[in-house]
């Protein structure tokens, strides 16, 4: 006799506790939207180092041209599967010069961002470095400034974006591809942010 309304009351208690959960949820996906870039003008400075995350060809091909023209002494290229040699890395960036070998050093050892921030620090410390610039996707580098800027509190780095065809950032909730990105994305970021906050703690 009393079973409905308490499961009612309980329902409402649930659903008075979850709208203001998803309403700060949804606040927080339209503010992490807007701290994507959406255009490619970067700064010309140059860095002691250009540091390309793994997972995009256009990624790689952005930092062999970066390294081209002087932007940096060295590219890093972090997260890079292991067997995989810099030869076989400049083969898959068109027109990339045999001479850049010299200057690219691959990292093999991270599998995720947290780990492409720790393996880049390490790598920053043994060069002596105090600046980079870091290459990723738009939409990735928002979680990897915070991670990387975690690691490396005392480098200056500089973020270069690229945009892969696969992501709109201008009209992403009405493609279902540039939306899971985004989504999915921020979800990673949400977890960055709290993992940082409890290591503070």
């Amino acid at each position: 006799m009393h079973f409905r309304p308490t499961r009612h009351r309980l329902a409402k208690r649930l659903g008075l506790l979850l709208f203001p959960l998803l309403a700060a949820w949804i606040a927080g996906l339209i503010w992490f939207a807007a701290q994507i870039p959406d255009n490619e003008e970067t700064s010309t400075t140059a860095n002691d180092a250009i540091v390309v995350l793994t997972g995009g060809s256009e990624r790689l091909g952005e930092g062999v041209r970066l390294l081209a023209e002087g932007q940096g002494k060295k590219l890093f290229v972090s997260g890079v599967y292991r067997g995989v040699d810099v030869r076989a890395l400049l083969r898959l960036s068109q027109d990339a010069p045999e001479e850049l070998a010299c200057c690219i050093t691959l990292g093999y050892e991270a599998d995720d961002t947290r780990g492409n921030a720790r393996e880049t620090a390490a790598w920053i410390a043994e060069e002596g470095y105090s600046s980079l610039r870091l290459v990723t996707a738009a939409y990735h580098m928002p979680r990897s400034l915070l991670l990387f800027r975690r690691a490396m509190p005392d480098v200056a780095i500089l973020p270069h974006p690229v945009f892969p065809e696969g992501f709109r950032r201008e009209d992403w909730w009405l493609r279902p591809r540039s939306a899971w990105l985004l989504i999915n994305e921020y979800s990673k970021f949400l977890v960055a942010v709290a993992v940082n906050h409890i290591r503070d703690i």
